[in-house]
């Protein structure tokens, strides 16, 4: 498997090459938080950390598979699969973001294959993995019209694709201007799928509910559960990592409001026999 860097700025499509750039920016201010996620004892998933224990997203055996993480940015998801037993590949459009990967991957003595290049067009054969997974990495940030074909692709016939984004509720309640989520609804539910902030150059890719199951089930794959994550009543601490326990994570919604309604949404899905 070619570990280089596989994806050269100027042959990128325009969305890409414009979020190289803006997590380029963010990888500094993202490194702690990627070291805490590397050093907890346990997968905790989402801003508000909520435990693998709870939500079950994850299948109950990943020792031994194959898993290409799509947009794993400082690869502690992958890092967590790696201490269960799995073989995991990750794959990040910021050479930024897999610098600190790879000092965080020295640091705890993990090593696995860590790719430059865009999710939408993975360097890896067909059927080569068991399990795709993304937390806010390529569900979010890459074109869903490209990047679930490319993981039905790289999926063996029975493998799971689960990945966590942005709840649909949230994004019609989110401001344009910066601050948290409020009570009031701001943008239509059917907006367009792909969305810049007005105040950066990032593009954001969010469906619908209808639309993901449609989505989903065109390329191949059956719908097992969908996890709609409410903010726990008091802060989610780890024993091991010390996860940050911010009342407003990424000023995105208070921990009220979370409670009331999801900020975020896990799908777990898997490719038909």
């Amino acid at each position: 498997m070619d570990t280089s860097n596989t994806a050269d700025a100027t042959d990128l499509p325009e969305h890409v090459a414009a979020n190289r750039e803006a997590w380029d920016r963010y990888a500094a201010d993202m490194a702690p938080r990627g070291h805490r996620a590397w050093a907890a004892t346990e997968a905790r998933w989402g801003i508000w950390n909520a435990p693998e224990s709870e939500l079950h997203l994850l299948p109950d055996d990943v020792a031994g598979r194959d898993v290409i993480e799509l947009g794993c940015g400082t690869a502690y998801v992958s890092a967590w699969l790696a201490r269960l037993g799995a073989r995991p590949v990750g794959i990040d459009n910021s050479p930024r973001q897999l610098e600190t990967a790879r000092a965080l991957q020295r640091e705890f003595g993990l090593d696995f294959p860590l790719l430059l290049g865009n999710a939408e067009r993975v360097p890896c054969p067909d059927a080569s993995f068991d399990l795709a997974i993304s937390e806010y990495g390529a569900c979010l940030w890459a074109d869903p019209y490209a990047w679930v074909p490319e993981a039905a692709r790289l999926l063996r016939p029975g493998g799971s694709l689960v990945f966590l984004t942005n709840h649909v509720v949230f994004m019609l309640a989110a401001p344009d201007i910066e601050g948290p989520a409020g009570t009031t609804l701001v943008r239509s539910y059917f907006h367009e799928p792909r969305y810049t902030w007005p105040d950066d150059t990032a593009v954001e890719f969010h469906l619908p509910h209808g639309e993901w199951i449609r989505l989903l089930r065109e390329h191949g794959f059956e719908i097992e559960r969908l996890v709609e994550i409410q903010a726990p009543e008091i802060p989610q601490h780890d024993g091991g990592g010390g996860l940050p326990t911010e009342e407003v994570p990424f000023n995105m919604a208070t921990r009220d409001w979370a409670r009331q309604w999801p900020t975020e949404e896990a799908w777990i899905a898997r490719k038909r026999d």
